[in-house]
């Protein structure tokens, strides 16, 4: 989908809109977070479910969620920008928004480079371009300093949990696996066929990961009880970890501490 899906307006956010949007509706809590992080966050008006940070955040409307995005609620609040999130968002809900005119931003980063661009893609649109573009540098920064500080250390084979049943993980292609390759992590299922596949206990027993990182979704670590699994290396030497699932799952300036808290995960094996 492209960045810009009004008028066939690409790559050009100061032609997307003729003043910088004041009533925005944000479809992610990954945008929310951005908007918030550039101080456009008073202009929005609404979001979905699970925008929960800032604090603030948390007493936005809600126009839905997983399930779908209503959009009678969106026509009454008459924002002059919407961002949606491609690959979160319901392909018709986006295309129904569109056929009402309302101007569309795609909020969808696919590298943890890429969240700082669409920081400052969202500053231009907000009138909010010299903050966008000093939390975007400070983004990149810190990312480079973890990448320079982890670049040299060995290896470690590691299997992230994302859930627990059906067991899933993640592979190339997955945001989470540009995290893990930060920190210098040998993701035991990184070859797989797909971004997050489904794997079996025995194929983890197979693969020996050293560590285990699960998200602190209680459903998720409570799913499986890996002590009864000594003979993978993690288990025997209680090397499994909780992280914060929103640090990590985020494509957001918060994103930078969830990349630490993997490394230092990591660095706990080693």
């Amino acid at each position: 989908m492209n960045k810009w899906i009004l008028l066939g307006l690409l790559f050009c956010p100061t032609a997307l809109l003729a003043q910088p949007a004041s009533r925005i509706i944000a479809l992610s809590p990954h945008a929310v977070e951005m908007l918030y992080a550039i101080g456009a966050g008073e202009s929005i008006v609404a979001t979905t479910d699970h925008a929960d940070y800032p604090e603030e955040a948390q007493f936005i409307e809600r126009v839905g969620g997983y399930y779908g995005i209503q959009i009678e609620k969106v026509v009454a609040l008459n924002p002059d920008l919407i961002v949606v999130w491609g690959s979160g968002n319901k392909q018709e809900d986006i295309d129904r928004l569109k056929s009402l005119g309302f101007p569309l931003f795609n909020s969808d980063p696919n590298s943890l480079e890429a969240v700082a661009d669409e920081l400052q893609q969202l500053g231009a649109l907000t009138g909010h371009e010299l903050k966008a573009k000093q939390v975007a540098a400070d983004y990149l920064t810190s990312l480079q300093q973890v990448r320079q500080a982890n670049a040299s250390k060995a290896p470690i084979k590691v299997f992230y949990q994302l859930w627990s049943t059906p067991l899933m993980t993640v592979a190339q292609g997955s945001w989470i696996q540009q995290i893990i390759d930060v920190c210098h992590g040998d993701n035991v299922f990184n070859d797989a066929k797909n971004a997050y596949p489904q794997v079996s206990l025995e194929a983890v027993l197979l693969k020996q990961p050293m560590v285990i990182l699960q998200n602190q979704d209680e459903g998720n670590i409570k799913g499986i009880d890996w002590s009864k699994w000594q003979e993978i290396p993690a288990v025997k030497q209680q090397h499994i970890y909780q992280l914060d699932a929103d640090l990590l799952h985020r494509a957001a300036p918060r994103a930078i501490l969830g990349v630490e808290a993997l490394c230092q995960a990591l660095d706990k094996a080693r």
